[in-house]
């Protein structure tokens, strides 16, 4: 037992150090970690911003939307429901984008699973924007008609 250590217990301890150095405690990666992430995040929404029209717009409808919530929003949590459903359409859009330049990269000439692919992902961004809808149609009906 306590002689030589097997193969297998060499990769075992390699995984087992590999998880506690990407493990989110402090000193062990966390904090680093999630600066990276928040640099990948300003990266990216930099990137959508000056390349994809349809972010620019929702983004711009957002900058619109976002002092008018406080006049719509009859309390806290209705505020938070037009901000978070703005947020939303802003997140599935960011994805809709890399679902697209993804397959664009795996398959950049025409390809009906492709063209499937894409349609699915700019389906998501229809019905968020449905929710965005329905959300800011209802808190105005409930501030300014009842």
């Amino acid at each position: 037992m306590g002689g030589k250590a097997t193969g297998n217990q060499h990769r075992d301890d390699a995984s087992h150090g590999l998880l506690r150095a990407q493990s989110a405690m402090p000193g062990f990666g966390g904090l680093s970690r999630i600066k990276a992430a928040f640099w990948n995040t300003v990266g990216g929404i930099k990137e959508g911003l000056s390349t994809e029209a349809a972010i620019k717009q929702e983004v711009a409808i957002a900058c619109i939307a976002f002092p008018l919530s406080f006049f719509i929003a009859s309390d806290l949590w209705t505020w938070v429901a037009l901000i978070a459903s703005l947020l939303l359409v802003l997140s599935i859009e960011f994805l809709n984008t890399a679902i697209e330049r993804l397959c664009n990269h795996i398959q950049p000439e025409k390809h009906d699973a492709i063209r499937i692919t894409k349609d699915l992902a700019s389906a998501g961004v229809f019905f968020a924007l449905a929710l965005v809808a329905l959300v800011w149609i209802a808190a105005a009906v409930a501030r300014f008609a009842l």
